[in-house]
């Protein structure tokens, strides 16, 4: 066997050692050498026998310079495939702090204090949008890129690719998710009596009814039947990256069958006759815009339209929902809020965890109760007069 280390002298007689050594194969099955120059020959020994005791092991790493970007775009294609558009756009959101600070960085060049400095960018000027650039993000936005960023970095550990996955060793910022802002029973019907005349009467109710934002924006009318007072959540409009895509539901419970009760019956029938008037009204122009729709499938009649027939923007939905609050008199909550208003009226009611993670189309009933049932300061009240109870000498 050749000898790996091989001494050598310089033109001006200073003498050096050079490590030659097998380190495996390269993609494409070739055998790849390390080389290395040392100025003692211990060094070369020493760096020899590390290499030895590491492929000996199995956990030898070959030297790469495959740039922090490169490799983040390898995981990416594994870590999103058969996931839903907007799940892939939230992964690439939050690696974009990463490919800036350290994209062009080699992979195997990054160490804990690299994401150190990363995470206090984050925090005092990381901010791009949804607010003042150059301000600091959130901790919760942290967080999910840490959590993102050491995915990665244990992948490429697991590949072969590092050492070990520094990103582990960084303490991620706190965060304390602030309360849910929820309505009572009182403001909910406050609001519906303010709705009552509203043309999207009825998809109103369908947001108090527990729907998310993409799924009453993606119902058809295929997916309703008034006679058998019954809807299917089948699909949701949603914004990714800006613009509106139709998409599966997010989980395999998503995809449920709720019963409808009356009022929302009579809502909804309301609505199409609304529709049906107004397509008689606008004649051809009726729907010509869903040509220009590339998300558009035709067939599909969607329930909350214009009117003109074209499905409703989901931001203009949002802002909607805030400009008839506002005219209700009501205190503000953001859209999304009229779902966990609903799931913790609903629990309040006496009905069931289980029936309403079913009905939210949620994977676990501990998700729906840890994450949408909400207590208000009023129904501690309940606890004061149970105690009360508990508590008395007769």
């Amino acid at each position: 066997m050749k000898e790996p280390i091989r001494k050598i002298t310089l033109a001006d007689g200073t003498v050096r050692y050079r490590l030659v050594v097998d380190i495996g194969l390269d993609d494409n099955g070739k055998r790849r050498q390390l080389t290395r120059t040392y100025d003692r020959q211990k060094d070369a020994r020493a760096e020899l026998s590390r290499i030895r005791h590491q492929k000996a092991e199995g956990t030898y790493v070959q030297p790469s310079k495959i740039t922090v970007s490169q490799y983040l775009d390898e995981y990416l294609v594994g870590a999103t495939r058969n996931r839903r558009a907007s799940t892939k756009a939230n992964y690439r959101d939050a690696l974009k702090p990463v490919r800036e600070r350290l994209g062009e960085r080699p992979l195997q060049s990054i160490t804990k204090a690299d994401i150190e400095q990363l995470v206090d960018w984050m925090l005092t000027s990381g901010r791009k949008r949804s607010g003042k650039p150059g301000t600091g993000l959130g901790a919760r936005s942290v967080r999910l890129t840490l959590g993102r960023l050491k995915a990665a970095f244990e992948m490429a550990t697991d590949e072969g690719r590092l050492v070990r996955n520094v990103a582990k060793l960084v303490t991620p910022p706190e965060y304390t998710p602030s309360e849910r802002e929820v309505w009572s029973q009182a403001e909910v019907r406050t609001f519906l009596r303010a709705a009552a005349d509203d043309r999207l009467h009825a998809a109103w109710r369908l947001s108090l009814y527990g729907l998310r934002r993409g799924e009453v924006l993606g119902l058809r009318w295929s997916d309703i039947d008034l006679k058998a007072k019954t809807l299917t959540v089948n699909q949701g409009r949603v914004l990714v990256d800006c613009q509106v895509r139709v998409e599966p539901p997010k989980s395999h419970n998503g995809k449920r069958t709720l019963p409808l009760d009356d009022a929302l019956v009579k809502a909804l029938t309301a609505l199409r006759k609304q529709i049906a008037h107004e397509s008689q009204a606008a004649g051809t122009a009726y729907r010509a815009a869903l040509a220009d729709l590339d998300w558009y499938a035709p067939g599909d009649e969607y329930v909350i339209t214009d009117e003109l027939g074209i499905p409703v923007h989901p931001e203009w939905y949002s802002d909607e929902f805030g400009r008839l609050l506002k005219r209700a008199g009501l205190r503000k909550i953001r859209l999304h809020d009229s779902r966990h208003t609903t799931l913790s009226l609903m629990e309040k009611a006496g009905v069931p965890i289980s029936i309403i993670s079913k009905w939210a189309g949620h994977y676990d009933a501990a998700f729906t109760m840890r994450t949408y049932v909400h207590a208000s300061d009023d129904d501690l009240k309940q606890g004061t007069r149970t105690l009360a109870k508990i508590h008395k000498i007769a």
